[in-house]
């Protein structure tokens, strides 16, 4: 399936910083696990929440056995159906999101764009989100970044300039062990290894700012 004729997943509600995905595979399983094509970090979302399959015959979307439940229109999904232009599902009853078939335009969203997915020509540092690969101008940042170093840098890409607080860090970075407290000491540990990684190409240049009694931010050229 090229990206040109791929349907769109757009989020509705919910407090992600991405608010769409191109739905480009075959099938794309959605959830909070990192083994996901289409990670949501909240921890009412089950590791595999569900997945939405693309056939011959049309798109369908399966509950994968999920916790806290999928709804579609308002129905609570038990298994299989079709999914079909405009449908709005449910996740857990947290995150609201809306399937826009191909060929079909996609509502525009009140927030941020999908920053994530548009060029990024102008940025000194940019993000490639579906292969999860980082780059300092033209040079890739390798071996790729760990898990915890890859959401941190994700979460202050896509605020483009906000200062965002020690509790968003951890609330994105560490989704499963919000309320089961994490040190500001790892936080801090956590920022120093990811400015060392991105010095290792760019020793200039001081990405990664902190903002002290607020939180970190994201100087990007």
């Amino acid at each position: 399936m090229s990206v040109k004729e791929a349907p769109v997943l757009v989020i509705l509600e919910g407090d992600y910083p991405i608010k769409n995905w191109l739905l480009d595979r075959p099938q794309m399983v959605i959830g909070r696990d990192d083994t996901c094509d289409i990670i949501i970090p909240q921890r009412q979302i089950s590791r595999q929440h569900v997945v939405i399959h693309h056939t011959p015959d049309g798109a369908l979307i399966e509950d994968l056995n999920s916790r806290n439940g999928t709804w579609v229109n308002g129905l609570r999904l038990e298994g299989t159906r079709p999914l079909n232009d405009g449908d709005e599902i449910h996740l857990a009853l947290t995150v609201r999101l809306r399937y826009v078939a191909s060929g079909s335009t996609a509502p525009v969203t009140q927030d941020l764009p999908d920053v994530l997915h548009a060029p990024q020509h102008s940025s000194h540092l940019r993000l490639d989100p579906d292969g999860r690969r980082v780059f300092v101008g033209s040079v890739e940042v390798k071996p790729p970044l760990s898990v915890p170093q890859y959401r941190l840098l994700e979460l202050l890409y896509t605020q483009k300039g906000r200062v965002c607080t020690r509790e968003e860090v951890v609330a994105y970075v560490w989704p499963d062990v919000v309320g089961e407290g994490v040190s500001e000491q790892a936080i801090d540990a956590l920022v120093r290894r990811l400015r060392d990684r991105l010095a290792e190409i760019d020793s200039k240049t001081n990405f990664i700012v902190t903002v002290r009694g607020h939180g970190f931010r994201l100087e990007n050229a």
